[in-house]
């Protein structure tokens, strides 16, 4: 699981998915959390407003979403939970000076979950949007 969420490297998120937790979370680096709030002011106006799951490299696969978690710069609340968890931040850790074995464990963890439980025909869906249910 730990690895899969490395696809945080890249994409991004809407300001409604985590601007609550800014205030109330104290793992944020204080001064990107000013910059979120800053980016996401007027988010309850327009609901569109996002920021990058990974500030230093958005648009890059590679580790550097685990090297910024022990800095506070995670984005969502589950960012923080997998570096502030004493099961998950081995995994963490080793992601972070290791991206080869990031690449490897999160190749596997793709291949494992890509025929998971998949549901066809009627009894599942592609969602027009992946936060809401068509």
């Amino acid at each position: 699981m730990v690895a899969l969420s490395g696809a945080h490297t890249v994409g991004f998120s809407h300001c409604k998915e985590f601007s609550s937790n800014i205030g109330n979370d104290t793992h944020y680096n204080p001064r990107f959390a000013q910059a979120l709030k800053q980016a996401c002011a007027d988010y309850p106006k327009n609901p569109t407003l996002s920021v990058f799951n990974d500030i230093m490299t958005p648009n890059k696969f590679d580790n550097l979403y685990f090297q910024n978690l022990p800095k506070g710069l995670g984005l969502l609340k589950s960012d923080h939970g997998l570096y502030n968890d004493p099961r998950t931040k081995p995994f963490v850790e080793l992601y972070a000076r290791d991206q080869n074995k990031f690449f490897q464990d999160f190749a596997k963890a793709m291949q494992k979950l890509s025929v998971y439980g998949i549901k066809t025909g009627r009894k599942g869906e592609i969602r027009r949007r992946c936060d809401a249910v068509n």
